[in-house]
């Protein structure tokens, strides 16, 4: 009886964790692709036209990743599209570009959580 009872927490706590994906700390990836967003973050980059074509290229695949990641649900996925983001990106931009870019990535996603936490007071 004991051991069914320990099965069963453990069922319930990793069913639990599956379902409680943050989406807020990957949503900023999602928005990178629109057209506004990716034009800013070029001029803000100071990004070159070659740059620029790579990074479009990275970040639409990185949205098709994020967003299958995000409907099923699945954690593991959307941090393995978050470090091909991360991983692409770092290999096109310049060491100092790219600092500015996880400076964005991260005050984005801050602010995301800001918003969040101030619209369910």
């Amino acid at each position: 009886m004991k051991k069914i009872l320990v099965a069963v927490l453990v069922l319930v706590a990793s069913t639990t964790s599956v379902f409680a994906v943050d989406t807020n700390k990957y949503e900023v990836f999602n928005k990178m692709n629109n057209a506004s967003t990716f034009n800013g973050l070029v001029r803000y980059l100071e990004a070159d036209y070659d740059q620029a074509e790579q990074l479009e290229l990275v970040f639409t695949m990185t949205e098709k990743k994020m967003k299958s990641a995000l409907k099923g649900d699945d954690e593991v996925a959307a941090e393995k599209a978050m470090y091909f983001n991360l991983g692409n990106v770092k290999s096109v931009l310049s060491e100092e570009q790219y600092k500015k870019y996880l400076v964005l990535i991260n005050v984005s996603v801050y602010n995301n959580n800001n918003d969040t936490f101030i619209a369910g007071l």
